[in-house]
Order: C-alpha cells, then sequence, then structure tokens
C-alpha cells in the first residue's frame, strides 16, 4: 500500500482528499502545515504529497525546498487560481504537478496514479539481469541510463527528479525529433494536456542542470513555435 501525504491548512479539503484516495486503497497521512509535514517525511516512508502553497508556519513553497534536498518523491500542488506566481515557483524549485482548487476527484486521482506510477518505476531496483542488459542512450556528454535511472554529464551525476528523466528519456530516445509542448505532457503525464505549461517549466530545469549555458543550449533546443528536440 502507496502512502500519501496530504498537506493543507483547511481540515475540510484534507478531510475530503482522505476520502478520495482511501477509497483507491491509499495510506493517507495528513498535516496542517509545512512543519507538520516535514515531520511525518522524516518519519514514514512517504510516496507521493500533495502540499498546498499557502500555510501557516511554513508554507508549501519551502517545505518542499527542504523535501527536494533529500528525496526526489513526487510532490503535487493544491494551488488557488489567484496563485499562479506562486504556482510556477514552486515548479521551478522541485514540484512535479500542480492541481487547481477547486479540482475534480476524479483529476485528482489521475495525477496521484500516474504520478505513483512514475515513481515506483524510477526506483524500482533492477536484477541483475536488467543492470546487465545495454540500456544506455548516449548523445555528445549527455548519458542516460534507463535501468539505474541515472544521468551522466561529461562523467559527472546529475541529479534529476522522475519527471526529469522521464522528459529526457522521450527526447534522447527520439533524437532530433521535434515534440510539442503536448505530446510530451501527454507522454509523460499519459493523460490528456491539462496543464503543459508545465513542460516548459521542467524543461527549463532540465537545461540548468545539462547545459553548460541554459541560454544558448547545445542539447535540448526549442524549434520555435512547434516545441522542442534533443540532439
Amino acid at each position: 500500500m502507496y502512502n500519501i501525504l496530504v498537506v493543507d491548512d483547511e481540515k475540510e479539503i484534507t478531510d475530503a482528499v482522505e476520502v478520495y484516495l482511501r477509497n483507491q486503497n491509499y495510506n493517507v497521512f495528513k498535516a496542517y502545515n509545512g512543519q507538520e509535514a516535514l515531520g511525518i517525511f522524516e518519519k514514514e516512508e512517504i510516496h507521493l504529497i500533495l502540499m498546498d502553497i499557502m500555510m501557516p508556519i511554513l508554507d508549501g513553497i519551502n517545505a518542499t525546498i527542504k523535501i527536494r534536498e533529500k528525496s526526489a518523491v513526487p510532490v503535487i500542488f493544491l494551488s488557488a487560481k489567484s496563485e499562479d506566481m506562486d504556482k510556477i515557483l514552486g515548479l521551478n524549485i522541485g514540484a512535479d504537478d500542480y492541481i487547481t482548487k477547486p479540482f475534480n476527484p476524479l483529476e485528482l486521482l489521475a495525477r496521484v496514479n500516474s504520478n505513483i506510477r512514475r515513481y515506483t518505476s524510477y526506483t524500482k531496483t533492477p536484477t541483475t539481469d536488467q543492470a546487465d542488459d545495454n540500456n544506455v542512450i548516449k548523445i555528445g556528454g549527455v548519458e542516460l541510463n534507463d535501468v539505474t535511472k541515472e544521468v551522466m554529464v561529461d562523467g559527472n551525476l546529475v541529479k534529476v527528479t522522475p519527471i526529469e528523466f522521464k522528459i529526457l528519456h522521450l527526447l534522447m530516445k527520439n533524437p532530433n525529433r521535434v515534440f510539442s509542448i503536448e505530446d510530451i505532457y501527454e507522454n509523460v503525464w499519459n493523460e490528456p494536456a491539462y496543464s503543459p505549461d508545465t513542460v516548459t517549466v521542467h524543461i527549463r530545469r532540465i537545461r540548468q542542470k545539462i547545459e553548460i549555458n541554459p541560454k544558448e543550449p547545445k542539447y535540448l533546443k526549442v524549434v520555435w513555435g512547434i516545441g522542442y528536440k534533443f540532439g
């Protein structure tokens, strides 16, 4: 059973989300500010976090920064429509996705399920047979290992989130093929492009990690008006 941490200072929201998740056989932990969330995260094995942005004591942005220092666990922000700038900031500091309040329970569950699938496949320990397979993609100085889920740039290990790894894998497996933002979203998130603007933020983060000069990318390039390609 997977453990999900729901963090929101509105008890009605955490209670409602708990009902939705338990109906899908998830185990739920609840916190009402970022500080409480960090305490639970330190003690329990958490597989996904639903994180509100605006909370007392410690907000969702700063709580996520602290979590990202130690873990690549999926973080989905629960954000109000008026919090667009905070939402983009959250994606930039390491959140995987966001859902705008008020949200549709079916959309919430779809996002949770898809992020859990990506995270568990990303963290799965390879067997000896798998480790012997040649499952490495290398383009220039960037090397992606689909078994160990590692990315190397010029021989140095680069820390990426499961979402960033999936985007890189899609683009590197299809070098020089141009993918639209919607194509990338639907391939990586495995759902219709509800919030394709998140792709742009993730691309920016990937560039900061693999490019010498992110403003003049050598690998991950934009094709204006169409999308992105690798190579």
